[in-house]
């Protein structure tokens, strides 16, 4: 056989071995393929099967991950809305242009005698969001409250007005008449318990209430450190509770919260104290300059205990200079007072509102400015006694927002914490 195969002349042999051959050469590929597959193939479920569920899962979801479009998996990462009313405010404010942002800074007065409607157009087109009712209103709690709702309905209904009024008792009590207790001085309210004085502030807040008023701007906690008749804005009028300053702070807490319990939130005033001047900031700027009192003294401890326990809606800066705090501004302009003790040492993020800014302590500074140095410094809500300052007031804010981006979002800041108040109120 052997020698067969070497035959050159037998040509039909030498065909059939080279069919032969690569027929034997194709088929060992295919069995290496094959061999190749099946290995392949087994690995892969050996692979597979080897997977923890955890693996599957996370395989599962990756691939689920891969087919979300973008905007399904920003819905699926987006943050609930902060319902808190900081955080609702945030929203409202936002959604604010900034004129109506400036005009939650601004307490505009109506008198005793005036038409409510005087106030129309500054509420409805300037957007101010509070107003002092201010004045001998001797028609008692029905004739209030019709102008109080009628100075509501110039607001929008998710925004309303805070309505304040100065009723402290004795000398300084706006609203009197039918529905209205007389109140006793502050100096009697200061005999009583604190159990006792806070029940006859429930009552008197009760009376606030029935009438549309919703701040009180009360109590006074200053400590009166001179001779009484010589201190002409507290003493001699008997505004404070007559007590050394742990005893004001008892009695300012049992007032607020009394008040608080009618629905009536309070201002305490006037911060930190004018117990130790001798003029009155209302109607002169001489002997406004205090010169013993200080961050850490006693006379301002009766203002941070009552922040601290009764935490009132808002704090009223006083018009005084401080020497030994802040030399250079009132306290209402005061950086160092507001940002730097207020805020800062107190942690306080409830509205800081000035004494009037239409006062003769602070006749001296240019109108349209006196609500920029109130932002500038931390304050929040601009008190204004008479009517004809209020539109240069907002004048002067909103030319400062347009020039000063950075003053621009203290007024935001501001109209948040006065926002915030509205809404634990329920006025928005």
């Amino acid at each position: 056989m052997l020698e067969d195969y070497e035959q050159p002349s037998a040509r039909p042999y030498r065909d059939g071995h080279r069919t032969s051959h690569w027929g034997v050469l194709v088929g060992s590929v295919l069995c290496v393929l094959a061999l190749v597959v099946t290995a392949l193939y087994g690995w892969r479920i050996g692979w597979f099967a080897s997977m923890t569920g955890n693996d599957v899962a996370a395989s599962s979801a990756a691939a689920d991950a891969a087919r979300n479009t973008p905007q399904q998996l920003a819905r699926s990462v987006t943050p609930k809305p902060d319902p808190s009313p900081a955080g609702k405010a945030h929203r409202m404010v936002n959604a604010m242009d900034m004129d109506t942002r400036i005009g939650q800074l601004v307490m505009a007065p109506l008198y005793a005698g005036n038409d409510p409607a005087s106030l129309a157009s500054l509420i409805a087109d300037r957007h101010v969001g509070s107003v002092l009712i201010i004045g001998k209103w001797t028609g008692g709690v029905a004739s209030v409250r019709a102008a109080a709702d009628q100075l509501q309905g110039y607001a929008p209904g998710d925004n309303r007005l805070i309505i304040s009024t100065d009723q402290e008792g004795g000398w300084v009590q706006h609203l009197i008449g039918p529905g209205f207790d007389r109140m006793p001085t502050a100096v009697d309210q200061g005999t009583m318990s604190t159990d006792q004085l806070r029940q006859s502030a429930s009552v008197w807040g009760s009376q606030l209430a029935a009438a549309g008023i919703n701040v009180d701007l009360a109590p006074v906690l200053g400590t009166v450190v001179a001779n009484r008749a010589a201190n002409a804005p507290i003493g001699a009028l008997y505004r404070d509770f007559g007590l050394d300053a742990a005893g004001n702070a008892a009695q300012g807490t049992a007032f607020v919260q009394g008040m608080a319990d009618a629905g009536v939130q309070s201002a305490i005033k006037h911060y930190p104290g004018l117990g130790a001047v001798t003029g009155n900031t209302d109607f002169t700027a001489d002997g406004i300059l205090d010169t013993t009192t200080t961050l850490d003294g006693t006379e301002i401890k009766a203002f941070d205990t009552t922040i601290d326990q009764a935490d009132p809606a808002m704090v009223m800066m006083a018009l005084a200079t401080y020497q030994a705090i802040d030399p250079n501004d009132p306290a209402v302009f005061s950086s160092i007072i507001i940002d730097g003790h207020l805020r800062g040492d107190l942690g306080y993020d409830g509205v800081v509102i000035s004494d009037s800014m239409s006062a003769a302590a602070v006749s001296a500074y240019d109108t349209t400015q006196l609500g920029v140095k109130l932002v500038e410094a931390g304050g929040d809500l601009a008190c204004i006694g008479y009517t004809n300052y209020v539109a240069p007031i907002l004048d002067g804010l909103s030319t400062r927002a347009a020039s000063d981006p950075a003053f621009a979002n203290e007024v935001t800041q501001s109209a948040i914490r006065v926002m915030t108040l509205k809404i634990k109120m329920g006025l928005a």
